[in-house]
């Protein structure tokens, strides 16, 4: 019985396998050549305007595609809306924050207006990501395209699948072994952290509240991190939802290495972060981040998210290609 049971286990894993190769292997840069002409530079005409009118649409459009990829794969089935009878992803806690929904309805709109049904939510979610980050000076890396958008949205799904940011090194290395990620993936897109935004609710138990210390402080803080925050972050209910940068160097929208700078000297607002130099595994991964040339920070994030893009893709007939991102045909 036993035996019959790892027989089963093992042709299981195998199919997933295969199954996750066979469709991978159906994405191509250029897979929209002849059914959409120009649609990859429609999609980063709408993503150059909006990082331009505001460079914060940078981080909310990376954090978008990574929150999509981490539950049920890239399917955009974070961009469905809840209905009566189901609550989606995007109205889950994790995700209550996101950002960018509206410049990814502007994308599609553009497509379908050329291309109808055509251009998947999925890939302008992928593009979107990509080169929302080249456009704040960051890497730019390849997009092979060809995904097809989910069907199935749930909000529980999201809550159990997204990396919690008090989650120990261990826990990170978990979740996104999960996804097919390896622990240098993982220290390598945390490096997303050094842009974008929190609330000051994240921050203020750690600066004020942090069980056992003298001064309120967690201790494994920086001082002067701690007196900076607490300067922009006053311990009162009004300010709890106000926004402050995760990486304050250079107005905390310049996408750089810094973060880990910050992270090995104990600046890092998230537990999360602070997870990375926990070990001697991770902290020997951050330390040689910080010594590296950034060209090559650059190119490991560049890869890491290539790889990212390809977790769990629809392909061939498999879902669909949505009219309106926000819900299906």
């Amino acid at each position: 019985m036993a035996a019959k049971l790892s027989s089963s286990v093992f042709l299981f894993i195998g199919l997933a396998v295969l199954y996750a190769a066979i469709a991978d292997a159906q994405l191509s840069e250029s897979f929209y050549s002849n059914s959409c002409p120009g649609g990859v530079q429609a999609v980063a005409n709408v993503i150059n305007a909006a990082v331009r009118s505001d460079r914060r649409n940078a981080a909310g459009l990376l954090r978008l595609h990574f929150h999509d990829c981490f539950v049920r794969g890239c399917d955009a089935s974070v961009l469905l809306s809840s209905t009566a009878s189901n609550k989606a992803e995007k109205d889950a806690g994790p995700n209550l924050s996101l950002q960018g929904f509206s410049i990814i309805d502007q994308a599609k709109a553009a497509l379908e207006r050329t291309c109808p049904g055509v251009f998947s939510c999925s890939d302008i979610l992928t593009l979107a990501a990509r080169d929302a980050i080249a456009a704040i000076g960051g890497p730019k890396w390849r997009v092979p395209l060809g995904r097809r958008d989910g069907v199935v949205s749930r909000a529980t799904e999201a809550s159990s699948n997204l990396p919690s940011d008090k989650a120990s090194f261990s826990g990170l290395v978990s979740n996104f072994a999960k996804k097919g990620l390896s622990e240098a993936d993982m220290v390598v897109l945390s490096g997303a952290h050094t842009i974008g935004l929190t609330f000051c609710k994240s921050v203020t138990p750690r600066i004020y509240n942090f069980a056992g210390s003298v001064n309120g402080a967690d201790p494994y803080l920086n001082k002067t991190f701690v007196t900076e925050k607490r300067g922009l972050c006053p311990n009162n209910k009004s300010s709890a939802n106000k926004f402050i940068a995760i990486d304050s160097t250079k107005g905390g929208q310049t996408f750089d290495k810094n973060y880990y700078t910050n992270v090995f000297a104990h600046k890092a607002i998230f537990k999360s972060d602070d997870a990375l130099i926990s070990t001697s595994s991770g902290r020997s991964k951050v330390l040689n981040i910080i010594r590296s040339p950034q060209s090559k920070f650059f190119s490991q994030f560049g890869l890491a998210m290539e790889k990212m893009g390809r977790i769990g893709v629809l392909t061939g007939s498999q879902g669909q290609i949505r009219k309106t991102c926000s819900r299906k045909n």
